[in-house]
C-alpha cells in the first residue's frame, strides 16, 4: 500500500492510474476506521482496479463548538486495517495541503443541506461538498462509495455529482451495525460504558417506525410520536431531530405516499448519533 500527503502527489498518481486504463474507486473518510469503513473498502474494490481511501478530519465540517480538536484519530491503526483490506492507496494529507490559508471558494448545496442535519449543524454541509469536490478533483475516481448512515449526505453528494456534472459513480454501501443494533461510528468510541447500553434505543426506535409501517400508519405524527416515546424509555438520551421527510427530496411529510427517509438525530450524554431508515412498499 502506498501511502500519500500531498495533492501535487495524489493527483499526478491518479492520472497516471486513468492513463494505464486503471479504474479508480475512493473512499473518503475520517479516519479511525470500523467495519462500516471497511465494508466500503469492498465495495470499492469489487467496481475499481485500484481503490483510494481518504483519511482527513475535515475541519470546514465542523462547527466552532463542535468535536474537531477531540475527533479519535489512530493513524497507524488505520493504516493496519487498510493494508489488510487491500487498499492500494492510502490519502492522508494535512489541513494546510487540503486549504490555502486564503482559501475563499467553496462549494454548497441549497436545498436538500438546509434541513435536518443541515439546520442542526450551520455550515456544515458545506464543508462536506467542498472537501468533497476537491477529493474528486485530487483523486479522480471513476466511483465513490458512502455509507447508507449518513443519509442526507449522501444525498447532497449525490445532487452535488449531478449539478457539477463529475463523471463519478456514486454508490451507498448499507449501514453497519453492531450485534444489539448500534449503528457503527468513530464517535461511538465517546460513550461511556452506561451510555453504550442505552445508545440501541436509536435502532428499536427505527424498528418501530418499519413495524408501524408495515402495519398501515401512514401519518408521519403518529410515526415521529410511537419514535419519541421510545427514545424517551433512554435516560441519556436527548433528541436532537427526529424527522420524516421524502426520500427523494427531503421535504418533510405528513402523510407517507411514497418512499420516506425517517432519520434520527439523538444526543446519548453529550454524544450526538444519527440514524436512519427508508420507508417503502
Amino acid at each position: 500500500m502506498r501511502i500519500i500527503r500531498t495533492s501535487g502527489e495524489m493527483q499526478q498518481t491518479a492520472l497516471a492510474l486513468r492513463a494505464a486504463g486503471r479504474r479508480i474507486g475512493l473512499v473518503p473518510t475520517m479516519g479511525f476506521l470500523h467495519a462500516g469503513h471497511l465494508s466500503l473498502v469492498r465495495l470499492a474494490r469489487a467496481r475499481s482496479d485500484a481503490v483510494i481511501l481518504s483519511l482527513f478530519v475535515n475541519p470546514t465540517q465542523f462547527g466552532p463548538r463542535e468535536d474537531l480538536g477531540s475527533y479519535p484519530r489512530d493513524f497507524a491503526r488505520d493504516a493496519a486495517l487498510c493494508r489488510e483490506a487491500d487498499v492500494d492507496i492510502l490519502y492522508a494529507p494535512e489541513a494546510a495541503e487540503m486549504y490555502a490559508p486564503d482559501a475563499s471558494v467553496y462549494v454548497t448545496e441549497e436545498h436538500l443541506a438546509a434541513g435536518l442535519c443541515g439546520a442542526a449543524r450551520p455550515g456544515h454541509f458545506r464543508g462536506v461538498c467542498t472537501v468533497v469536490a476537491k477529493l474528486f478533483n485530487l483523486c479522480l475516481p471513476h466511483v465513490a462509495v458512502f455509507g447508507a448512515k449518513d443519509a442526507q449526505q449522501l444525498r447532497v453528494i449525490r445532487r452535488m455529482t449531478r449539478d457539477l456534472n463529475f463523471p463519478v459513480e456514486i454508490v451507498a454501501g448499507p449501514t453497519v451495525r453492531e450485534a444489539d443494533g448500534l449503528a457503527l461510528s468513530s464517535r461511538n468510541s465517546y460513550l461511556s460504558a452506561d451510555e453504550r447500553r442505552q445508545a440501541p434505543v436509536l435502532r428499536r426506535a427505527l424498528d418501530e417506525a418499519e413495524r408501524l409501517y408495515r402495519a398501515g400508519t401512514r401519518d408521519a405524527a403518529a410515526l415521529r410520536n410511537a419514535l419519541q416515546g421510545i427514545i424517551a424509555q433512554a435516560p441519556a438520551a436527548r433528541i436532537d431531530y427526529i424527522a420524516v421527510v421524502d426520500d427523494e427530496t427531503l421535504a418533510p411529510v405528513q402523510t407517507l405516499t411514497r418512499p420516506a427517509l425517517v432519520a434520527l438525530a439523538v444526543y446519548i450524554g453529550t454524544t450526538r448519533l444519527i440514524d436512519n431508515t427508508v420507508l417503502q412498499a
